[in-house]
This record gives structure tokens, C-alpha cells and sequence, in this order.
């Protein structure tokens, strides 16, 4: 009985070939045409390849087609089922099984047997559909074996060694059984995995909006209430100023979250080309010098200029990425600070760094920075780090970052080495 096992174990591991193929296969659901042209291939394969390894017993030759021929035919349709029959039986031509005209007579009629198979298949449960499986798989190979050996009048086959030829219809069935069991797990698998995609969208959704609500209103409504102060006559002239530069100041911000959330969704690059790592970190000194001075905060800037340090990308959003990295690091030092900006080679590696002495972070803000909507500002939307940290990833950069509270933070910025 071991022999007997050990020679039908190639032919269990042939039919669970598409099996394994199924969770990608699965992804063509949604294209149902080419979802059973994949079907059609691997179970084909799978009847081609267990029919070239058949089992002899009691004078027949025994293998698992009709496991792929079944599984194929329920989960294809009608249309597969019919290649899949023809498959069956241009695999007998090719492997050389005597009288194949015989064949093809005792194993259409079964094809209506898999028709209502299919029919009854797609409305049942998953007990149901085992069931239905089972029952096609066993009936096909009974009413196939039986057709055949009668019109060559050799039924008495059948009653040689009647325990081994049970065994392989009660193996057959258990494979099949498994097989559809398997297939439906891992449909319901993903119908799980894609409803919490969806719900997880839902959700972003919802936190996106809310917080463009929130974030939009604090300016609007401080707009609102200076507008009316605007209108009393008691008002003035010096008042009525500094409230004209509040309003705008405070459009000013609703203007820029808005241009957050919409770079949030543009992060790709529109022009890619050779971005000089030393020129970019000079012309993002320039911009940030004022506004260092400005917050009583020493910039210096240190350049590797023995190398000319390249990389590919948009540099205009290279540019966007450094300069939010580099406010927010003068933001981080209320009380003045020192700025460090330096480039160098490391290996095969072109650096940038952007260090500061300010308030620095835990090692779970760090962790948190550049997720949406966290910020370790009181009037921050987390967005325009998030942006930064996305177009540099787009770029195959990576970004690492050392912090400690009151001593400040260290972005390094690391791409593959483009210098010359």
C-alpha cells in the first residue's frame, strides 16, 4: 500500500501546481478574459503533465487529470471546460494511450455532467461546492472508465484489487476537496484584503477632508472677525493696517496648506534630469540666509568641492524637498541656533546633511515625522515634511534622522553616487 502511495504522490504534486498560482492569478479577476486564459494555461499544464505519469493498476493507467480538469472547469466556465476536454484529449493522442476514438466517446458525455456542475457551482456555499466537486470529479472518471472498458468488454477490471481502486477515488476526491477549499479561502482572502482597502481610502478620505476643514477655517475665521473690525468707524489708521496685514498673513497660510495638500498629490517627478547636490545646497543657503538672520540663527554652509556631486531628478522639487527641511530646522531654534549645511562622498554614496541646535525630538516624534497630518508644530499640518520625505524617496534617496531633545537634529540625505 506505501508503493501504491508513493506512486501517485508525483501526480499529487503536478495537479497542485496551479494551486500554488492561484493567489496571482487572482489578481486578474477583475479581467475576466484573461483571468481564464491563465486558468486554461495552468491547468492544462497540469493535465498534460499528470497524463505522461500515469499509475498502472489492474491493467489501467490511473493518473489525477480530472482533479485540474474539474477545478479548472468550475472556477473557468463552460468555455474552459471544453478546452480543458479537448486538452484531456490531445494529451491521450500525444502520450500514445491505445484507442483514442473510444476515449473521446466514453468522456464527452461526461462534459454535461461538468455543465450543471458548473451551473449549480456558482450559487452554492463552500460545503456546497466541495461537495459538487467531488461529486463531478468521481462521477466524470466512473462514467469515463466504465463507457470505455465496456465497449472493448472489459468491466471485470474493475473487480481486480477493488480496495486499491477505491483508495484512488477516495484520494482523488480528498485532493479536490482541498483544492476547492484552498481556492476559496484565499478568495475570501482577498475579497477581505480589497474591503479593507477600501475602507481604509474611506477613511483617508474622511481624515483628508476634515482635516482641509480644520486647517482652512482657523485662517478664515480670523479673516472673518478682523474684516468686521475693518468696518468700525472709531478705527485707526495704524489699526486698520495691522489688521490688513493679519488678514493677508492669515491668507497667506490658508494659501500654503492648500498648496500642501495638493504637492501631497504631485510628488512625482515632472523632469527628470542631473541635479548638482553642491549648486543646490548654495542656492538653498541664499533663500534661507534672510530668514536665519532673521531668527538670530548662524548658517554654515560646508561643500565637498574637490567632487562634483550629481544625482538624477526634478529639481524643482528638489529643491521644494531641501527648503522645507531646511525652514523647519530654523523653526526648530525659537531662541537662535547655528544651521549646518554640508555635502560630501561616502563610498559610493553622495551625502547631504542639515543639522541644527534646536528644541530636537523623542524617538517617537522621529519615528512619526513625515506621516500625514503629524507635526511637532502647534500650527503644522505634518504635510510639507511628508511631501519632502516622498519626493525624495521618488529620487531613490533615503533619509536618516538623529535627534536629541535640547541638543537638535541631523537629516542625512543619501543618494547613489552619480560624481565625478
Amino acid at each position: 500500500m506505501l508503493l501504491f502511495f508513493k506512486e501517485f504522490l508525483f501526480n499529487i504534486v503536478i495537479i497542485s501546481s496551479p494551486f500554488v498560482m492561484y493567489p496571482y492569478l487572482h489578481r486578474f479577476r477583475e479581467k475576466v478574459a484573461l483571468y481564464r486564459a491563465f486558468l486554461l494555461l495552468l491547468c492544462s499544464m497540469a493535465i498534460m503533465a499528470t497524463m505522461s505519469f500515469p499509475v498502472n493498476l489492474n491493467g489501467l493507467n490511473y493518473d489525477f487529470r480530472s482533479v485540474p480538469l474539474v477545478i479548472g472547469s468550475l472556477y473557468g466556465g463552460w468555455a474552459v471546460a471544453l478546452v480543458l476536454y479537448g486538452t484531456v484529449i490531445i494529451g491521450r493522442y500525444i502520450t500514445g494511450m491505445p484507442e483514442v476514438l473510444l476515449y473521446v466517446f466514453a468522456i464527452m458525455p461526461t462534459y454535461v455532467i461538468t455543465w450543471f456542475a458548473i451551473k449549480y457551482f456558482e450559487v452554492s456555499s463552500l460545503l456546497g461546492r466541495m461537495i459538487i466537486a467531488v461529486l463531478a470529479c468521481a462521477l466524470i472518471k466512473l462514467i469515463t472508465f466504465t463507457l470505455f472498458l465496456a465497449s472493448l468488454d472489459e468491466l471485470q477490471k474493475f473487480a481486480i484489487k477493488p480496495l486499491e481502486t477505491i483508495v484512488t477515488y477516495l484520494l482523488q476526491s480528498l485532493i479536490v476537496a482541498i483544492g476547492v477549499y484552498l481556492i476559496e479561502f484565499l478568495r475570501r482572502y482577498n475579497r477581505i484584503q480589497d474591503e479593507v482597502v477600501k475602507t481604509e481610502k474611506m477613511k483617508l478620505v474622511s481624515e483628508i477632508a476634515a482635516s482641509v476643514a480644520h486647517e482652512i477655517r482657523n485662517p478664515l475665521t480670523a479673516v472673518r472677525g478682523f474684516i468686521h473690525l475693518l468696518g468700525t468707524t472709531e478705527l485707526t489708521a495704524e489699526k486698520k493696517e495691522q489688521y490688513k496685514g493679519i488678514c493677508f498673513a492669515e491668507l497667506d497660510r490658508a494659501e500654503h496648506i492648500i498648496s500642501d495638500y495638493l504637492s501631497l498629490a504631485r510628488t512625482d517627478p515632472d523632469h527628470v534630469e542631473e541635479i548638482n547636490l553642491n549648486a543646490e545646497l548654495g542656492y538653498m543657503s541664499n533663500l534661507l540666509l534672510n530668514y536665519a538672520n532673521f531668527n538670530n540663527i548662524q548658517l554654515n554652509v560646508a561643500f565637498d568641492e574637490e567632487r562634483r556631486l550629481v544625482t538624477m531628478g526634478d529639481k524643482h522639487k528638489f529643491r521644494q524637498a531641501l527648503l522645507n527641511i531646511g525652514k523647519n530646522a530654523i523653526e526648530a531654534m525659537p531662541d537662535g541656533g547655528e544651521l549646518a549645511l554640508a555635502s560630501e562622498k561616502q563610498g559610493d554614496a553622495v551625502v547631504i546633511r542639515i543639522s541644527d541646535t534646536g528644541v530636537g525630538m523623542t524617538a517617537e516624534q522621529v519615528k512619526r515625522l513625515g506621516t500625514p497630518y503629524y507635526s511637532t508644530k502647534d500650527k503644522g499640518t505634518g504635510l510639507g515634511t511628508m511631501v519632502s520625505f516622498n519626493i525624495i524617496k521618488k529620487m531613490g534617496g533615503t533619509i536618516h534622522i538623529h535627534s536629541e531633545l535640547n541638543k537638535g537634529t541631523t537629516f542625512t540625505i543619501r543618494f547613489s553616487s552619480n560624481s565625478t
